[in-house]
């Protein structure tokens, strides 16, 4: 196969399917996600195997416990995508709003209307999942779309995309809309990434890897975050079993998320009360403790061993695994200079009962998703409302924090004259 001609054919294929999906009714995009998501309900034994194959061929190649449960299609995962689907499906439709209309003195009116990005391309590792959360958002955004999942997915991805197709062609909408890379050559992926006539967006979802070489290559803007390193701090006025169920949460629900905690902060005032039960936790969870000297002691007077010492690359790791580094802190003012030093901008938490400082720690902390008294694992578009989000973008350009519809559109000033003409 000829990557660059195979993949200036998909690209070219997908403008002019984008052209449509602009014009497309909100019915039409509506009932291709109905029907893809019905179509996923009747295929889940055939994408359970497909999926199967996948796992069975990482598991062979000795591939990490965080990158196998990214790539695994649990019953609770596929419920998860087709309730996603159709919670896209539900919500408002954006392309063609128009905000802000204002009458000029000159007689015009100026407003804003919300129109879809044209063609985006995904870039993704072991998540098979993003197939069907970017296809149902940048269907109902109006986009095009070029999805490119890893080779370690794709027996999963090519069962899902013809669940995919199977929508497209019952709405009456261009099978082009949603076109799957159909090989495993990375070369695709660069290519992709530099086709600015074709890609008006590319979103990246994978490992540190992946981000870091479209970084490098890329001549298309993306919409990207580069690592995870989040953190909870418990204040000095934390209320107890709230720190108890956040901090717990935020570690050990899931180990393999972006949005999963890597570090804990707590005030030093607090440190001796809350710690050790917090700590007693993780260790029946059997997470790895890596801990500043201050915390050691506080811990080994409470009895609690088996504990490894913090470096300084721990407050900067972005583990994906049951390893939690642990840090006392003098106050607010501190836990704040150690976020936005050590931090990646991606999702902060704080437990408080103090609403100045709450206010504080949501202005000052500089990160795409602020939390108080909540777990970091709600940073989900899925979560927020957003229906399947396309991924969590760190940058302040074009779009930050999870990106649902909103994320995938832009808006384009509109002028209403009535035969007006400039002085």
């Amino acid at each position: 196969m000829n990557i660059d001609h195979y993949m200036t054919d998909l690209g070219q294929r997908a403008r002019t399917a984008s052209r449509a999906m602009a014009r497309a009714t909100t019915a039409a995009k509506n009932n291709a996600l109905a029907t893809i998501a019905s179509a996923l309900e009747q295929d889940i034994t055939v994408l359970k195997e497909a999926n199967a194959r996948d796992c069975a061929q990482a598991q062979e190649k000795a591939l990490d416990a965080a990158f196998i449960d990214r790539l695994t299609l649990s019953d609770a995962a596929l419920r998860t995508m087709i309730a996603g689907l159709r919670q896209v499906l539900s919500l408002p439709d954006p392309i063609g709003e128009i905000s802000e209309l204002k009458s000029r003195p000159s007689g015009i009116q100026v407003g804003r209307m919300r129109v879809p990005l044209g063609v985006i391309g995904i870039i993704y590792e072991a998540r098979p999942n993003v197939t069907i959360d970017a296809a149902a958002l940048c269907l109902k955004a109006g986009n095009a779309v070029i999805l490119r999942g890893g080779s370690e997915a794709l027996n999963s991805n090519l069962a899902l995309a013809r669940s995919i197709s199977s929508g497209l062609a019952a709405a009456g909408l261009p099978a082009d809309a949603v076109q799957v890379v159909a090989t495993a050559d990375r070369a695709a992926v660069g290519k992709l990434a530099t086709m600015t006539e074709y890609i008006d967006v590319l979103v990246p979802r994978g490992g540190k890897s992946l981000i870091e070489r479209l970084m490098r290559e890329a001549r298309v803007p993306m919409i990207k975050h580069l690592d995870g390193v989040c953190h909870v701090y418990v204040d000095s006025a934390a209320d107890l079993t709230k720190a108890l169920t956040v901090c717990d949460n935020a570690k050990t629900q899931r180990y393999g998320t972006c949005n999963t905690m890597e570090t804990l902060l707590v005030a030093a005032s607090i440190a001796a009360t809350v710690l050790p039960p917090l700590c007693r936790l993780y260790q029946n969870k059997a997470v790895a403790l890596r801990v500043c000297a201050r915390s050691r002691t506080v811990l080994e007077q409470a009895g609690i061993a088996s504990l490894a010492d913090a470096t300084e690359a721990d407050w900067r790791a972005e583990y994906l695994a049951p390893i939690l580094a642990i840090r006392i802190v003098d106050d607010l003012e501190a836990a704040i200079d150690h976020i936005n030093t050590y931090g990646s901008a991606h999702t902060d938490a704080i437990v408080t009962e103090h609403y100045d400082h709450a206010q504080r720690f949501l202005r000052e902390v500089d990160s795409a998703s602020v939390l108080v008294n909540a777990s970091t694992r709600f940073a989900d578009g899925f979560e927020y409302g957003l229906g399947a989000e396309i991924g969590i973008s760190n940058d302040k350009l074009h779009a930050r924090g999870p990106v649902g519809l909103e994320g995938l559109t832009s808006l384009k000033y509109i002028v209403l004259g009535h035969g007006e003409g400039r002085r």
